[in-house]
């Protein structure tokens, strides 16, 4: 790695040292790569640092290619390979909004594009981006792809892509065998599966009973018990996410929801409101089990069963990362079995905590109009807030700031939101009145 990307990998991230699969994947110069690792591992900067290196200022066209299962995968390796690729053009396309703006940033060429599959081949097949000088493909979480079902719109889309590139396929499962339409001839294997570091060691799995079977009551119990953190918890299915989260929201617990059928829009502000502390807790189908850049997520919560030992991996996967310890639940009704693939530590017998104490969290977070297609940054956002709300919040006051393509959110504390709205209704940011409002959770 160039000295350059460390001193990036510092500055941006406060990363002074690689992981031992990261330095691994770096180090290969095999043409077909296949690696094996844990979700949370670090694959993105295991994979983007090597595909940056390749990138060349005087070669045109489109050189590299990340094929991603999820819109919020693809936007998170949007965001890291945009920041190491300084001189380079990366763009991100995904199915779920709007393609026209998709396509007026094609009109440029990228170096990079990060996309899902559907939307790449869409475009592709109109001729928008052409495949024909790609030297890297990446695809990643491969074994995600094939579970969702984008075979065929793979198969079609590595038809464009030239025999010669490298490729390199990541998966937090081992795969039986890789499909002919990938194109690897002689692959080399790397397999930090169960190797190193593991993140079910710094798990403790909790068995809890509920003696009916609807167990909505033992879950509000449950989470009234905890310790107030980051909390998700899984559902099968996403009418079940409506009942468990309305039913946790009329019992004052600050909840989020998040399944595929949602806009785009309302699933990227549900991980928003639980990474900067506006809810302490997302209810969620197995689409959060991969892909999700949340941090310092405390506890998991079966309420349904996994239906597979790689969903009880994955889901449980959010948590326990680095080097933080997770706690993860399963709340069982009087006639569920627990799978063999499950080991429980213990049975944990839940107090009887007044409702009326709810879980509240200390944040809420502002929507803002006007992003970054509108030239509006993180910092254009804590200068318009700390100083028109001088006296009345400090700078470090300002939680997370996150800004989309046509709106931005920031997390200010919540006993001082709706003053905070006052005044900024009046300011000017970037010397336009924009709207601000408070986002509701849906």
């Amino acid at each position: 790695m160039n000295k350059k990307l460390q001193v990036l990998l510092a500055d941006r991230w406060g990363i002074t040292a690689l992981n031992s699969m990261q330095q691994a994947v770096i180090a290969h110069d095999a043409t077909d790569l296949v690696v094996y690792s844990p979700t949370g591992s670090g694959k993105t900067l295991a994979f983007g640092i090597p595909l940056v290196e390749a990138l060349r200022a005087d070669r045109d066209g489109v050189q590299a290619v990340v094929i991603s299962p999820s819109r919020e995968l693809a936007q998170q390796t949007y965001e890291t390979l945009r920041t190491l690729a300084v001189g380079h053009k990366v763009t991100c396309v995904y199915g779920g909004h709007r393609a026209s703006e998709e396509r007026q940033s094609l009109t440029v060429e990228p170096s990079v594009v990060v996309a899902t599959p559907g939307r790449l081949l869409d475009h592709v097949q109109h001729g928008r981006v052409d495949l024909k000088r790609v030297t890297m493909l990446v695809l990643d979480e491969f074994d995600k792809c094939l579970e969702l079902g984008f075979e065929d719109e793979m198969r079609q889309l590595l038809r464009h892509i030239p025999r010669q590139a490298r490729r390199l396929l990541t998966s937090a499962t081992r795969l039986d065998d890789i499909p002919g339409y990938v194109g690897m001839r002689h692959p080399v294997t790397l397999d930090f599966l169960g190797e190193g570091d593991d993140p079910a060691a710094r798990m403790t799995i909790h068995a809890v009973h509920s003696p009916e079977r609807d167990k909505l009551a033992t879950l509000l119990q449950l989470l009234l018990s905890i310790e107030p953190a980051r909390t998700i918890v899984f559902v099968g299915f996403r009418d079940s996410v409506a009942r468990v989260a309305d039913y946790l929201s009329k019992n004052k617990v600050a909840v989020a929801r998040y399944h595929g059928a949602l806009e785009q829009t309302d699933r990227e502000t549900a991980l928003a409101l639980l990474r900067n502390d506006s809810v302490r807790v997302l209810v969620t189908t197995d689409l959060a089990a991969r892909g999700l850049d949340i941090d310092c997520v405390r506890h998991i919560v079966h309420y349904h069963l996994p239906a597979t030992a790689e969903a009880w991996t994955h889901r449980n996967g959010r948590t326990a990362r680095v080097d933080a310890h997770g706690e993860v639940y399963i709340v069982m009704g009087p006639d569920e079995i627990v799978p063999d693939f499950i080991k429980i530590d213990d049975e944990l017998p839940l107090p009887q905590v007044p409702l009326h104490h709810g879980l509240s969290a200390p944040m809420t977070t502002l929507h803002i109009k006007g992003g970054k297609k509108e030239k509006i940054s993180r910092g254009d956002i804590a200068g318009f807030v700390a100083r028109n709300c001088d006296g009345l919040l400090q700078s470090s006051d300002i939680g997370l700031i996150e800004v989309k393509d046509h709106y931005s959110l920031v997390a200010v504390p919540r006993q001082c939101a709706h003053d905070i709205i006052a005044r900024l209704s009046h300011a000017r940011l970037k010397g336009h009145r924009t709207l601000v409002s408070l986002v509701r959770k849906r």
